[in-house]
């Protein structure tokens, strides 16, 4: 469908952030002329109003008549209008949630989550407000927005407590997990002992094999033992180099370590590392990067709280959204 003079109609909640954008830019409106409140969703009764939604817009409307088009700036007005609207629900029914909770956030608590971005921008508190103003806000909406953030916080760490349990032994596991990828970006050198599978084996043959296999591990303790048994070098070696089982099994060793029998393609191997170019020398200590771990472990456990909390709460709540 056109509009007049040929050009694309846009869509009504384009054409209602336009206009609205118009009268932001061109001060007070004609009184014939002025937008009438109106509600653009509601979430179990409770209701977002358009002016909510104009102010909430209003610090990215500037970037967003950059745009060198006119169709440009709709898509992105619409764009805008529909991410600021979701979000506004999602607000809302966390709300609800922290009255049903009797979460509550307290003004010093406010203060204090303000006090430490402050800090941590290392800002006068006039430079600190300048800034914010230079984003578009006013310190009363800031306030507002880190009263927000602090009630989801609230609201998600009461919905998670019971439920999220990072252990130390999860925490090590990831830092193994560490180790592994590292030492899987590294060239290593090895040696094996190879006992060999005929094509089209029995299952007897195979068990044969294994239990050959098994009584040379079992007589071998150092490098010696190994090299006496028959061990040859398979020189220097990277990843990819070898089947993914085999790798596997040699990505665990440490240097002069043996390993236990490792099935192949072919036969059952006992492996040997010689020398490692250890790119897991580049991963710290476990010490140093316990908490940095654990804490990005708790952010994902988090994340996916509040994915699960949020389907939750939309599957319960009667939303509506009118824009």
């Amino acid at each position: 469908m056109t509009g007049s003079r040929g050009r694309p109609a846009i869509g009504i909640a384009a054409a209602i952030a336009l206009a609205l954008l118009v009268a932001d830019l061109s001060g007070p409106p004609a009184a014939e002329a002025e937008v009438v409140e109106r509600v653009v969703a509601t979430v179990n009764n409770e209701a977002i109003f358009l002016s909510e939604l104009r102010r909430r817009a209003a610090p990215f409307l500037e970037r967003i008549m950059s745009a060198p088009s006119q169709a440009q700036q709709m898509a992105a007005i619409e764009r805008l209008y529909q991410e600021l609207l979701d979000r506004m629900v999602q607000e809302e029914l966390f709300i609800q949630a922290a009255d049903r909770m009797q979460v509550t956030v307290t003004r010093a608590e406010v203060d204090r989550a303000i006090g430490n971005v402050q800090r941590q921008s290392q800002l006068s508190d006039d430079d600190f407000w300048a800034a914010v103003r230079g984003q578009g806000f006013s310190p009363d909406q800031y306030r507002a927005d880190v009263r927000r953030q602090l009630l989801r916080l609230k609201v998600l760490n009461t919905r998670a407590r019971g439920r999220v349990n990072i252990t130390e032994d999860q925490v090590r596991e990831r830092y193994q997990m560490m180790i592994t990828r590292a030492r899987r970006t590294s060239e290593f050198q090895a040696a094996h002992i190879f006992v060999e599978v005929p094509t089209g084996a029995s299952a007897t043959e195979v068990a044969e094999a294994r239990r050959r296999a098994s009584d040379i591990r079992a007589g071998l303790e150092t490098a010696e033992d190994f090299f006496d048994e028959g061990g040859v070098s398979l020189g220097r070696l990277s990843q990819g180099s070898l089947p993914e089982a085999l790798e596997s099994a040699l990505m665990t060793l440490d240097v002069g370590e043996i390993s236990e029998v490792v099935q192949g393609p072919a036969g059952f191997h006992i492996f040997l590392l010689e020398d490692r170019q250890q790119a897991s020398e580049g991963v710290p200590p476990y010490d140093q990067v316990r908490m940095p771990i654990y804490q990005q472990m708790m952010e994902e456990a988090m994340a996916q709280q509040e994915e699960q909390f949020l389907a939750e709460l939309r599957r319960q709540a009667v939303v509506d959204v009118r824009l």
